[in-house]
């Protein structure tokens, strides 16, 4: 049989028998990326409705900043937090290299300027006029910014969607904090370097099928986030 059908077929019948290995490394992969977006979305929407909304000085270099974010390498990412989280490093007492935790903090620096630059746009998007009523109904200023949140509330589920394909399908980071230990930090990409290099193709076709269907789930849900903001 052609090698590439019987990986197919072989692939189908671990994800059809949810195969246990299969489905931990699923986990530990969704579990990593969710808490990463989250961090990022926390910090990366206020950021971002910060630098839409306020004049402040440095604004500039700000935006400049987590634009060039957008495009780091994950692999010089890895690198930043391995020199901080090594033994030796600064933060090597608190012993989290090579943890989900350490793979979480990688993710979330790589998510947070997508988080933050998406919500910016979408802030700016949303008509000035949705402030100033707020404002002049006698909301607070703290209202008032909800408001405006709340407006933008489609582009910004957009925008925590591309953060988190952002680094679901990252490989450099995972790899270097997390160490690619089994059962432990063996997440979807580094299994699938993994088994590709052991020639163990049905797991890592399996592991791409299932990457590649939360790709497609997630933009799908950035195009109805977009078509309801288009909508509103």
């Amino acid at each position: 049989m052609n090698p590439v059908a019987e990986g197919l077929r072989e692939a189908v019948r671990l994800i059809v028998g949810r195969d246990p290995e299969l489905l931990r490394i699923t986990a530990l992969s969704l579990r990593v990326s969710a808490a990463a977006t989250l961090i990022a979305a926390g910090a990366g929407i206020p950021l971002g409705w910060l630098v839409a909304t306020r004049r402040f000085p440095g604004r500039w270099l700000v935006e400049s900043v987590l634009r060039t974010l957008l495009a780091f390498p994950t692999v010089v990412v890895g690198l930043l937090c391995y020199s901080l989280l090594r033994r030796d490093g600064p933060l090597g007492p608190l012993d989290l290299l090579f943890t989900p935790s350490a793979m979480v903090i990688g993710q979330t620096i790589l998510a947070l300027p997508i988080a933050a630059a998406f919500s910016a746009a979408a802030v700016r998007g949303v008509d000035r006029r949705a402030r100033e009523t707020a404002l002049t109904l006698g909301a607070t200023a703290g209202q008032a910014a909800r408001a405006v949140l709340r407006e933008g509330g489609p582009a910004l589920a957009a925008a925590a969607a591309a953060a988190f394909g952002r680094v679901f399908a990252e490989v450099g980071v995972s790899m270097m904090l997390g160490g690619n230990i089994r059962f432990y930090t063996r997440n979807i990409t580094t299994a699938i370097a993994l088994e590709t290099g052991r020639g163990e193709f049905a797991l890592a076709t399996a592991l791409g099928m299932i990457l590649l269907a939360v790709a497609f789930a997630v933009n799908a849900a950035m195009r109805v986030a977009e078509r309801r903001g288009a909508d509103a």
